[in-house]
């Protein structure tokens, strides 16, 4: 928890900065109320850039424009054209309101993801405030530190996929007492003498809140009284693990008898994963006794790397040695069979065996032997490790810093095209304005797909040169071959 609160104060904390510089100025090592001072032109006044309302002629009415292309509806299709839009703001105002009461963020369409680039200042804005190269340099920095914790969670990410065990000391404690026969005793249980065995345990230097079970250490437990003395059919007491198992914090067995009693203890434990025995031949090769699937391969291979066995032509082969031969029977196996030939030399791990005599002597009959066992446990460092994957402290804080940042570079780009602006015009105030209305104009002809040039189409000169007499010609030849179409589809349809 304590590197999760170091983590997600340092993204906060430069997210803090970032916001700061951008909007008050404010660099890094500066004294507090300190600020930056403006150099250049001020800016210009507050609202949208140029002019603002969409380029129209003078006097022209403003177009509806159908969706589905670029050019002018027709006058009678407006008022259609109003419904149909009217009717698609009520369905997206209801749907929105349904949004809200399912719990559902109204967030626009039009909602652009924020990225990295967006955060960055123009060249042009760094040149003009040589101070921002504080703010570039903490945008460096931040970018530096979310690889960084990116990396780290991918690390903690392949971790957690392996098992990550603790060795500790499980101390088992194994006590009787002897119940003498009582010759008053109304009921059967008390006219026979009779001992219980107890079977206990705890976790030695357990700090965790939440006390494992006993039995959860375990996969089977046989307890294996004297035979002589029970019989072959009853000298056996067994406990194993089902789907179904309740835990318990012990085992107690109760027996009748007065005399002491030799048994014998079988506890095999429950390893996760599961952990084999290896056949001696193969456990003395690789030095391991007791170990899982993977371990066992990991070390076949580094045995393999060692005494270079692996096939110089043929990758897939190991040419084995004496030993291989010895345990393997053969001389030549490929690295795809040995999963299949390991299964017959791994056995199940031994249990753990505890002698123990159960005495009825009235002396020592609550004298309790203890073992330590050493077992492993989960590390509760994976418990950390998970929480801080899942955790989603601070990142509501950090996401508001973000969005503040984003929209903070937003207005500067738009200051900077207004002080653009205002400079253009102080210079050339004519021709900015004629390039202006130049620009507007193109906007329109694309809008409207208008063609021509509406400014040269209203003078009288336009319409006296010499490609004028062509184009009459064209019209009217045009006019009278569909008025003729037109007569003929008429004549057609009144012979038949």
């Amino acid at each position: 928890m304590a590197a999760e609160e170091v983590t997600g104060g340092a993204r906060k904390a430069t997210k803090s900065k970032l916001f700061e510089f951008l909007v008050h100025g404010v660099r890094p090592g500066m004294p507090s109320g300190a600020r930056m001072p403006h150099q250049g032109a001020p800016m210009g006044p507050p609202g949208p850039p140029y002019v603002g309302s969409p380029s129209v002629r003078p006097g022209m009415p403003q177009a509806v424009m159908e969706p589905t292309r670029k050019r002018a509806a027709p006058q009678q299709s407006q008022q259609q054209q109003q419904q149909v839009q009217q009717q698609q703001q009520q369905q997206q105002q209801a749907a929105a309101q349904q949004a809200q009461g399912a719990g559902t963020p109204n967030r626009p369409r039009s909602a652009k993801r924020r990225k990295m680039a967006d955060k960055i200042l123009p060249q042009r804005i760094r040149e003009l405030v040589p101070e921002s190269q504080a703010y570039m340099d903490l945008l460096a920095f931040e970018r530096k530190l979310d690889q960084t914790i990116m990396r780290k969670r991918v690390d903690i990410q392949e971790a957690l996929k392996r098992p990550m065990k603790q060795k500790r000391k499980l101390r088992l404690y194994i006590s009787n007492t002897f119940n003498p026969a009582k010759s008053d005793a109304d009921d059967s249980d008390g006219s026979i003498a009779s001992w219980e065995l107890r079977v206990e345990g705890k976790l030695l230097d357990d700090l965790s809140k939440q006390k494992r079970k006993f039995s959860s250490f375990f996969k089977s437990l046989v307890i294996e009284l004297d035979k002589d003395l029970y019989g072959p059919d009853n000298h056996l007491v067994e406990w194993h693990r089902t789907p179904t198992t309740q835990e318990t914090d012990g085992f107690q067995v109760k027996r009748p008898g007065d005399v002491s009693v030799r048994c014998t203890l079988l506890l095999m434990l429950d390893y996760q994963p599961p952990q084999f025995k290896l056949d001696p031949r193969l456990a003395r090769l690789l030095g391991i006794h007791t170990q899982t699937r993977s371990a066992i391969i990991q070390a076949l291979w580094q045995y393999i790397k060692t005494n270079k066995l692996q096939d110089s032509h043929d990758k897939e082969y190991i040419n084995c040695d004496k030993y291989f031969q010895q345990i393997f029977d053969c001389p030549r196996l490929k690295f795809s069979e040995i999963p299949q030939r390991l299964t017959n030399l791994l056995l199940p791990p031994d249990p753990i065996v505890i002698n123990h005599i159960i005495s009825v002597d009235p002396n020592d009959q609550k004298k309790t032997a203890c073992y330590d066992i050493d077992v492993e446990v989960e590390d509760p460092l994976k418990g950390q490790m998970s929480s801080f994957l899942l955790s989603t402290a601070n990142q509501q804080e950090i996401t508001a810093l973000d969005n503040k940042i984003h929209e903070t570079i937003e207005s500067i780009n738009q200051l900077k095209i207004q002080r653009d602006f205002m400079l253009s015009f102080s210079k050339d105030p004519k021709g900015y304005i004629q390039d202006l209305l130049r620009s507007q104009s193109r906007d329109l002809k694309v809008m409207t797909d208008v063609v021509g040039n509406p400014e040269e189409e209203r003078r009288a000169e336009f319409y006296h040169e010499p490609w004028s007499q062509e184009a009459v010609s064209r019209y009217f030849y045009c006019k009278i071959q569909q008025r003729r179409q037109e007569l003929e589809q008429s004549l057609g349809v009144r012979n038949t």
